[in-house]
């Protein structure tokens, strides 16, 4: 057994010995949808919950920063030689809770939230009307489409202003025309540039 050569394609669990496993060694193919079946006590939930879900939650854990890991309950590495080939780990348990109309496995499981926050961070969103991705524009991205634009195209650029408590709008307007809002429109719509 040792001198197999283990592809980068499983999982390898070697000298596993948590509860009534006796130095068991497994090798997991990856990518795959995998059964652990036996009878009771055979040491299902010892290999897959105590073993190697227990150790990818603690490498997990070591991960992250000090700060964070204070929060965390301590997680002890379980009594196995090594395990290859191991990521990071989430495990649904067996256990009974309510279920309402509207439950999934995400939302029982809890791992809704963070699956939620994971496409929000790396997720990319596409406009079913253009097919573009949607982004935030920034000051440059703005610029860049109106400069863009043919002669005579019109631009609404639409900005909160502060209006003072003593004025009412059509007074606040007219000073803004005057500090040259109303030549900035001119500007846009004449020359189409800005």
């Amino acid at each position: 057994m040792a001198a197999q050569k283990k592809s980068s394609g499983e999982i390898l669990i070697k000298g596993a010995k948590v509860h009534n496993l006796k130095d068991v060694t497994v090798s997991i193919p990856r990518n795959k949808f995998i059964v652990v079946t036996g009878v009771s006590g055979s040491g299902k939930s010892s290999l897959t919950i105590d073993t190697l879900y227990a150790e990818g939650q603690r490498r997990y854990a070591e991960s992250l920063s000090a700060y964070a890991r204070q929060f965390l309950n301590r997680m002890n590495k379980p009594d196995v030689d090594y395990i290859k080939g191991l990521c990071p780990a989430i495990a649904i348990e067996q256990k009974v809770i309510t279920r309402t109309p509207r439950s999934t496995v995400g939302t029982m499981t809890e791992i809704y939230d963070y699956l939620r926050l994971l496409f929000a961070r790396a997720g990319v969103t596409i406009s079913p009307v253009s097919g573009q991705e949607v982004k935030k524009d920034d000051v440059a991205d703005v610029i860049a489409a109106i400069r863009k634009l043919q002669e005579g195209d019109k631009v609404f650029i639409l900005v909160k202003f502060k209006q003072h408590r003593n004025r009412d709008i059509k007074e606040e307007l007219n000073i803004l025309m005057q500090k040259g809002l109303a030549g900035l429109l001119w500007t846009l719509t004449k020359q189409g540039k800005a």
